[in-house]
C-alpha cells in the first residue's frame, strides 16, 4: 500500500500519479489534500509519514511545490527516510542505498512524464542489504 500526500502545488501532479498507480493496479490511501486551495504541507507530510512509519503503509509519495519542504517535514518522523528526488538516478540510488521509504517531489519542478517514471523507478527497485548500506541507515537512525 502506497501513501500519497500533497500540498496545493502538488495537487495537480497527485492527480497524475493517482492515475498512473490505478493503471498499474497498485493500491494507495490518499491523505489529501483535495484541491488547488492554499495549505499547510506539514500536515500533510505528518499524516504520510506516521503510517509509513507504523506499518500501515509500506511506503510513501509527498508533493509539493518544490518537495524541499514536505520531505524535510517528513523527516521530523522517527523511521523516515524521504528522499527529494529530481530525475530516476536518484529515485533508483535512494532506494537501493538508503532504503527511502518516502518519495518527495516537486509539482512545481518536474513534469508529470518524469515524475511517473521517477515514481516508478522509487517502487520498483528494492533496497541491495549491503553491509554498508544497512550500518549506514543504522548511523542515521
Amino acid at each position: 500500500m502506497i501513501a500519497l500526500g500533497c500540498d496545493h502545488g502538488g495537487y495537480e501532479l497527485k492527480q497524475e500519479i493517482i492515475k498512473h498507480l490505478q493503471e498499474r493496479g497498485i493500491e494507495f490511501k490518499d491523505y489529501g489534500c483535495d484541491s488547488l486551495e492554499s495549505v499547510d504541507y506539514p500536515v500533510y507530510a505528518k499524516k504520510v509519514a506516521n503510517v509509513v512509519a507504523s506499518g500501515e503503509c509500506e511506503k510513501g509519495i509527498l508533493i509539493c511545490g518544490t518537495g524541499i519542504g514536505i520531505s524535510i517535514a517528513a523527516n521530523k518522523v522517527k523511521g523516515i527516510r524521504a528522499a527529494l528526488c529530481t530525475d530516476c538516478f536518484m529515485a533508483e540510488a535512494t532506494r537501493l542505498h538508503n532504503n527511502a521509504n518516502i518519495l518527495a517531489l516537486g509539482g512545481r519542478v518536474v513534469g508529470p512524464g518524469l515524475a511517473l517514471k521517477i515514481v516508478d523507478t522509487f517502487l520498483d527497485t528494492e533496497f541491495s542489504n549491503d553491509e554498508r548500506h544497512i550500518r549506514r541507515i543504522g548511523m542515521i537512525e
